[in-house]
């Protein structure tokens, strides 16, 4: 069921129901009003003779290398890579890579907003990209915050410099056109031109479309506290 054709190439049906219904209060004909429901939604337009690719298939465009990549990565799984970093210091990447940041995000140690990064994109990055060829880039330290759990505890949160979010984000560019090959059609974490509202949609078409008894909800508690870290 998970690789058949034809259940998610079709509009978008509002298959979620409202959350909270209507119930009338105990002291009174007050009544709640039911949460609104999910619209529907049509397929865009497209020229008639291309096939609707599915939804859990959709990716992020990358650069002509990169494709070229990634259609090697498809075409041998066992393939390896040995000279990629050149890649993620080209200009282009990088200001793809700085594009891609939430401009709202807190600053890092350095203290440097993407607003202020922005004044002098193209200095700033070709310093960057120059750095990185000539292996002089050291990533920053982390700055510690931490945010209030439901539970009354902590969950501490780790704000990475303005830079080192760059680099990483042209780094994952360039390794998701390896390994996002390998990743099947149900997976959705960490995906490009994918969301957890995607996955709901799916679950939500998944349900109403299939027969089902039952749904799993797995959560690990504290992982990264309680796991053995030597390993």
């Amino acid at each position: 069921m998970m690789h058949e054709q034809g259940k998610s190439d079709r509009r978008v049906v509002p298959t979620k129901p409202p959350n909270k219904g209507a119930s009338e209060s105990r002291q009174g004909p007050a009544r709640e009003m039911p949460a609104e429901a999910v619209e529907g939604r049509r397929l865009a337009k497209s020229n008639p003779h291309q096939r609707t690719m599915f939804r859990t298939q959709r990716r992020a465009r990358m650069s002509p290398d990169l494709e070229r990549i990634r259609q090697a990565a498809r075409r041998d799984r066992k393939m390896q890579f040995t000279a990629l970093f050149h890649h993620v210091y080209r200009l282009e990447t990088l200001r793809r890579a700085y594009f891609s940041l939430n401009p709202k995000a807190a600053a890092g140690v350095d203290g440097v907003t993407w607003q202020q990064y922005g004044e002098d994109l193209e200095t700033n990055l070709q310093d960057l990209a120059e750095r990185l060829k000539r292996g002089a880039y050291r990533a920053q330290p982390t700055r510690r915050t931490y945010i209030p759990k439901a539970d009354g505890r902590q969950r501490p949160l780790g704000v990475t410099a303005l830079e080192d979010k760059i680099v990483q984000a042209a780094l994952v560019e360039v390794l998701h056109a390896i390994y996002e090959v390998d990743f099947l059609g149900f997976s959705y974490g960490s995906r490009p031109g994918r969301s957890p509202h995607d996955a709901l949609d799916a679950l939500a078409v998944g349900l109403v479309r299939s027969k089902v008894n039952w749904v799993l909800n797995v959560d690990i508690c504290g992982f990264f506290d309680a796991m053995i870290h030597r390993w």
